[in-house]
């Protein structure tokens, strides 16, 4: 069964900088597509931006022109780097990909 683990969340100050990690047990992100969702308290989870197999990436409005996704050259790993963070980034970030899901890494931005 793969698993996914992520990892790079905390706490941070609006404006900061933050770099989630998104590690497979085994190598999928190379032939399947993969997504980072977070959810805040008392709300729905939303996608926060996708990566497919072929490298094309799409991000949530919310986020664009702030975070970056990308994945390692031996498609292990998948990074979304966190810029400019705000309070409203706050929340449990998830990455998914094949159907499985990881079991998140927390996100509190403080104003």
């Amino acid at each position: 069964q793969v698993q996914l683990e992520e990892s790079g969340g905390g706490p941070v100050q609006a404006g900061g900088s933050l770099r989630l990690s998104c590690t497979a047990s085994e190598n999928i992100f190379r032939l399947h597509d993969m997504a980072w969702y977070r959810q805040a308290p008392g709300k729905q989870r939303e996608l926060v931006a996708s990566l497919t197999s072929g490298g094309r990436k799409n991000y949530a409005d919310a986020v664009k022109g702030r975070f970056t996704i990308a994945r390692t050259s031996n498609s292990y790993t998948v990074f979304l780097q966190m810029n400019s963070l705000k309070p409203e980034d706050t929340g449990l970030y998830y990455c998914s990909a094949r159907g499985l899901w990881g079991q998140g890494t927390q996100v509190t931005v403080s104003s």
